[in-house]
C-alpha cells in the first residue's frame, strides 16, 4: 500500500468521532503535520482536526510506530484535555535556544490593556511554568515505551495554556494574559499580521501542500519583533534543507483584523 494511504487508513481507523471519521484531505494535512514534528520541523502538534480523544491520538500514534512511518521517540501530551503529539527533544531544544538567545517573545494582551504590549519573559509566574514545562518533557524522553497518553499534571492546571501552547508549537512569539482576572483580551479590532509556513507533502502520488506554521503578531509590534521572525524564519529554513520529505517551503504574510479574537 502506498505510503499516503497507510497514513490515510491510520487516522480513519484510529480518530473517528462519533461516526464521523477524517476525510482523506485532513487525513493527509495531519500525517504532513506529524512527519514535520518527527523531522523536527516543528517541535509539536496541537490535535484539532475532530474531537477525537487523547488516548485515540497514542493509538493513531502507536499504529503509525508500529508501521515505522514515524519515529519512537514521539508521545502523545494530554494537557487538561488538549492532545498534542511531541517531539520532546526537539520542543526542548528549542525552548533553551530561544531563551539563551532571547529570541523567544511574550505579549500581554490582558483585556484592562488599551493596546498589546511585550513582557517580561523571566517574570515569576512565566518562567516557572516555562521551567516546569521543560522539566514536564525531559522526564518523558527516557521512558522507553509510549503506550497510554503523558498527563501534565496537576502543577499544569494553573498554566496559561495559550502561552504555553506557543512555546510549544515553536512560534517566536506566543501571547499571554492574566487568566486570574479574565480570560478575554485587547485584540478586538487589532491589526494582526498573520505569519504562515507551508509546504508540499511529495510522497507515492500527487504532491499534498500543507500548512505548517500560522501565528499572528499585533500589527503595532512588528516591526520590534522583526529580529524574532527573522530568526525563526532562518532557523526554520535549516532545518528545512536538512530533511528530503517535504518540499516547496514558502513563508508568507497577511493582514487581519476581527471583531474578536479567541486564545
Amino acid at each position: 500500500m502506498p505510503t499516503q494511504d497507510l497514513f490515510v487508513a491510520e487516522a480513519r481507523k484510529c480518530l473517528s468521532a462519533g461516526r464521523k471519521s477524517l476525510s482523506v484531505p485532513q487525513s493527509l494535512d495531519l500525517a504532513a503535520q506529524v512527519l514535520a514534528v518527527d523531522l523536527g520541523l516543528k517541535p509539536a502538534l496541537l490535535y484539532d482536526s475532530n474531537g477525537a480523544s487523547a488516548d485515540q491520538v497514542q493509538q493513531y500514534l502507536s499504529s503509525l510506530q508500529s508501521s515505522q512511518l514515524v519515529s519512537r521517540s514521539l508521545l502523545t501530551l494530554d494537557l487538561n484535555g488538549n492532545a498534542l503529539i511531541v517531539n520532546p527533544v526537539a520542543v526542548r531544544s528549542n525552548v533553551e535556544q530561544l531563551f539563551r538567545d532571547g529570541n523567544l517573545a511574550v505579549i500581554d494582551v490582558c483585556h484592562s490593556l488599551e493596546k498589546p504590549a511585550i513582557t517580561d519573559l523571566f517574570r515569576g509566574e512565566l518562567k516557572s511554568m516555562i521551567e516546569d514545562l521543560l522539566m514536564l518533557l525531559k522526564g518523558f524522553e527516557h521512558l522507553k515505551e509510549h503506550e497510554k497518553p503523558h498527563c501534565a499534571g496537576k502543577k499544569s492546571e494553573e498554566w496559561n495554556l495559550c502561552t504555553v501552547f506557543g512555546v510549544l508549537l515553536g512560534y517566536p512569539v506566543t501571547y499571554w494574559f492574566d487568566q486570574n482576572k479574565s480570560f478575554e483580551n485587547c485584540l478586538s479590532m487589532t491589526s494582526l499580521t498573520v505569519t504562515t509556513a507551508s509546504a508540499t507533502w511529495q510522497a507515492d502520488s500527487a504532491g499534498h501542500k500543507c500548512l505548517l506554521y500560522s501565528f499572528s503578531i499585533p500589527a503595532v509590534l512588528l516591526q520590534v519583533m522583526q529580529p524574532n521572525l527573522e530568526n525563526w524564519r532562518v532557523r526554520l529554513q535549516e532545518r528545512f534543507q536538512q530533511q528530503n520529505v517535504l518540499k516547496d517551503l514558502t513563508v508568507s504574510q497577511s493582514t487581519v483584523t476581527l471583531p474578536s479574537v479567541c486564545l
